[in-house]
């Protein structure tokens, strides 16, 4: 089952996203098991979501990627975010 997680910056900006996702995503390619991920502006901040194969994955993600990454990079979202997670993920797609 799908895993899906929110993280809203608050004062979070474009220009911050940009330095993570740089760490995060290096070459543009989304990381094994991300399957999907969306980010904007909201009026007091920064909101990223992401939906995973599963909580293993972002877990591992989490550790072996973007963190040792994040310590290597300056310039990106300062503070800790406000996180919110569904482990078992209902996904209806629909044509735009």
């Amino acid at each position: 089952m799908a895993y899906l997680t929110t993280n809203f910056f608050e004062g979070g900006t474009a220009d911050q996203y940009r330095v993570v996702l740089g760490a995060a995503h290096p070459n543009g390619v989304l990381p094994a098991g991300q399957k999907n991920h969306f980010s904007g502006p909201t009026e007091d901040g920064w909101l990223v979501v992401a939906v995973w194969d599963s909580k293993e994955s972002y877990d591992r993600f989490m550790s072996e990627t973007l963190m040792p990454a994040l310590n290597q990079v300056s310039g990106g979202f300062t503070g800790i975010p406000q996180r919110r997670d569904v482990q078992d993920v209902d996904i209806a797609v629909a044509s735009l």
